[in-house]
């Protein structure tokens, strides 16, 4: 006697459930984002829709084109064409879509259209996990992860390199030029004036679309760093007035206090000729390169920084300075010892249950920057103060520890590389009085609360970084130029939490389950 088997009719079209309702399990994923439509704030993506010419074909419901975008991020299928084919192959987005198929290029133009839209979730996201009791803002840890950009670091061209292109560019259509009138002397000479001219090669028009293309890119590149030198020169000129404002402390050296500060009044005054000569010159070059001059006004306390190109003092690009062609925003960064076109992505994430609450990317690969920026937008998302911050050492800076302070949050940031999974033996006692700002913090993580505190950092901000690169595969930004990868970046943040707060939800209808049970 043989073993059987179940019946196997793939031809059968009855087998499928008629609701589809009734493909997935009560506590999908799927349910929990369609309860959720209703719960989020989406007229910034309905009134523009609303308002379009209702003549000619009806189109998909932004409703759904919305949470189609969120669960394809929540589950790192965020290619345009991959999540179409999934809305014909897989049940649980046939489900979310009402067994609709929208196109790859709609999918696409609607996330292109609505980015900043979207992109605005996280903070509604955020809020809906401090309703459930996810966020307690006791500590927090800020940290950075290198992403590639769409764009590959071969397009990219240093300073010097696009002099030399351009030159040699110059040279070669030249020698075209004089061949081309060569051979049209000859034509005419053969054929009669005016007959069977030859046009204009087509290597001759390749190499002046590239030579366009070179002096556009070095023409920009001298713009940003001129803006560079010019923020530059603007740091001094604020340090340089503050050491000038300073009042004399001493009264029984009144005299000399009010000669140096002359001395450093007019300082000052040098300093902010140099800063306003250099910012004159960056809105010349940005003006020449058609570009708007960035970082030059007052930015808010939220804003991230910009990048730091390497200039000379006049504000010119140094000779190793580059700029990619593909994706001019981006920057040659390290991650894990390896050097990639990319950005650098900063998120600030609650201990309690990894709940990301503040997030922003620049291309600027220095950490220490960030953290001032990252701090403000934490207070404003959450509107709450948190207790204490924790990030590595990448984010000392005296004035980092004092801006933390002055907010009320207790920080805990390494001020040297800590030998890793060995920590140094615990101290006790007060600090020593000699102790500088460094000495101090250095101390504190010596201490065994501070080694305490300071060890949660890589449960609390290490692990959403692998969630979101490992797990849902973020290799590289699909879109291109710092503006859209920001909003990207918050798309992927805004469902990081939405996968929070799926399985918090989840678990605690288990919980009630089992205790009714």
């Amino acid at each position: 006697m043989h073993k059987t088997f179940r019946s196997w009719q793939p031809e059968q079209t009855t087998l499928l459930p008629p609701s589809p309702r009734e493909w997935l399990s009560e506590d999908h994923q799927v349910y929990f984002l369609l309860d959720l439509v209703d719960e989020l704030d989406l007229s910034a993506i309905l009134i523009p829709a609303q308002a379009k010419d209702p003549r000619g074909e009806k189109g998909f419901d932004p409703r759904m084109l919305t949470m189609l975008l969120l669960y394809a991020y929540c589950v790192g299928t965020v290619s345009s064409r991959k999540i179409e084919r999934a809305c014909y192959e897989d049940l649980a987005f046939r489900v979310l879509t009402g067994n609709q198929q929208p196109d790859h290029s709609r999918i696409s133009e609607f996330r292109r259209r609505n980015l900043e839209a979207l992109s605005d979730l996280f903070v509604q996201i955020l809020r809906l996990c401090q309703e459930a009791g996810m966020v307690s803002l006791g500590h927090v840890a800020l940290d950075g992860t290198k992403v590639q950009a769409n764009a590959s670091k071969h397009k990219a061209m240093s300073h010097e390199r696009m002099l030399k292109a351009e030159a040699q560019l110059e040279k070669e259509i030249r020698e075209l030029l004089r061949k081309a009138e060569l051979l049209d002397a000859q034509e005419d000479s053969k054929y009669g004036k005016g007959k069977l001219a030859s046009d204009l090669p087509k290597e001759l028009q390749r190499r002046q679309d590239r030579l366009a293309a070179i002096s556009r890119a070095r023409k920009a590149l001298e713009a940003e760093t001129a803006a560079a030198a010019a923020r530059d020169r603007a740091k001094q000129a604020a340090a340089a007035d503050a050491a000038a404002n300073a009042d004399a402390t001493d009264a029984d050296a009144a005299a000399d206090a009010s000669e140096q500060q002359q001395k450093l009044a007019d300082k000052a005054a040098r300093t902010r000729e140099k800063a306003d000569a250099a910012r004159e010159l960056a809105i010349e070059k940005a003006n020449e390169a058609g570009l708007e001059p960035q970082g030059l006004e007052p930015q808010p306390a939220d804003a991230m920084p910009y990048r730091g190109l390497a200039h000379r003092a006049d504000g010119s690009p140094t000779a190793k300075t580059q700029r990619n062609f593909t994706d001019p925003d981006s920057h040659i960064v390290k991650s894990d010892g390896n050097v990639l076109q990319g950005y650098n992505c900063q998120a600030v994430v609650d201990g309690d249950y990894q709940v990301i609450v503040a997030m922003g990317v620049s291309n600027q690969p220095p950490d220490v920057e960030h953290l001032v920026p990252m701090l403000e937008r934490t207070i404003a998302n959450t509107s709450q103060v948190p207790r204490t911050l924790i990030a590595d050492t990448g984010y000392w800076s005296e004035d980092n520890a004092k801006a933390c302070e002055d907010c009320g949050v207790d920080p805990h940031i390494a001020t040297g590389r800590l030998p890793h999974g060995q920590p140094p033996p615990p101290i006790y006692g007060p600090n020593p009085k000699h102790l500088d700002a460094k000495g101090r913090m250095a101390r504190k993580l010596r201490k065994k609360k501070g080694q305490k505190i300071y060890a949660r950092r890589k449960t609390i901000a290490e692990p959403v970084f692998g969630q979101i690169k490992e797990c849902r595969r973020l290799r590289r930004f699909l879109l291109r130029g710092l503006e859209k990868v920001n909003g990207e970046w918050l798309l992927w943040g805004a469902t990081h939490n939405l996968n929070k707060l799926w399985r918090y939800m989840k678990k605690q209808r288990q919980q009630q389950a089992m205790a009714t049970g």
